[in-house]
């Protein structure tokens, strides 16, 4: 065994293809690619803090949590990198992506879903096969935050029963009721439960961050891929995925 072979450099590092001879090329498929495992690391993370979070393991789901969140600091701070690339310097290959479009990266919906999206519109860019299977799989799944509610109910507190994991999540005063309480409590509840609006707070500041890093390099022009780009983008900000923790504030 060596660094090279444990690592899989080999693989890794042939895994860059450039389709045209422009420079910035190489940068725009790294800094994807490097998404991706990012992508494949949050999930995993969120899986075992959900595991964590149904057994009323509030210690180790608040390491979970502060890895998570650490994580996103990063893939926020990468679109530093991406913007370092001009409009012009992008178009030079843009068109050699053909029909590609970060819409299709099954991880990332994946990703959406587990954090409670539940939009059908999320398998339209998936043909049907195994990466649409994976996506509509997820979004009947209970997520991250039923997961919690899960976890609030061993802990005593009375969640009310009955939510179908595979509807959206929408604010709720009876649970907000319970949240109130949680909050009073002051407890390792509490600390999860700001631990979860900081994920959702770098969910949104990735949007944020992602949909201006569109807009500087393309404005509104279509996507590749026939998406409406930026336009699209714009419509998922400041859409919280947590909605019963940031409307319980108005009443602490």
């Amino acid at each position: 065994m060596t660094y090279t072979s444990y690592l899989a450099l080999d693989e890794i590092l042939n895994a860059q293809r450039p389709r045209s001879e422009e420079h910035d090329e190489l940068l725009f498929i790294v800094i994807h690619q490097v998404y991706e495992l990012w992508f494949k690391q949050i999930l995993h993370e969120l899986a075992e803090l959900q595991r964590q979070l149904e057994a009323g393991a509030t210690a180790h789901a608040v390491r979970s949590l502060r890895r998570v969140l650490t994580i996103f600091k990063v893939i926020v701070a990468q679109i530093d990198v991406l913007e370092t690339m001009t409009p012009s310097q992008f178009t030079g290959f843009r068109a050699r992506l053909d029909a590609s479009s970060g819409f299709q990266s099954v991880q990332f919906r994946e990703l959406e879903s587990v954090l409670g999206r539940r939009d059908d519109r999320a398998v339209r860019h998936h043909p049907p096969g195994p990466a649409r299977d994976r996506v509509t799989a997820a979004m009947t799944r209970p997520s991250v935050f039923d997961s919690y509610l899960t976890y609030l109910a061993k802990c005593g507190y009375e969640v009310p029963a009955g939510r179908d994991c595979a509807k959206p999540l929408e604010p709720s005063e009876e649970l907000q009721d319970v949240l109130l309480k949680v909050y009073q409590d002051d407890g390792g509840p509490s600390t999860l439960a700001e631990l979860l609006v900081d994920l959702d707070e770098g969910m949104q500041e990735w949007r944020y961050r992602h949909v201006k890093m569109v807009e500087r390099t393309i404005g509104d022009k279509t996507g590749t891929g026939g998406s409406s780009g930026a336009h699209y983008l714009r419509q998922t900000l400041f859409q919280p995925m947590f909605p019963d923790l940031w409307a319980v504030r108005s009443r602490l």
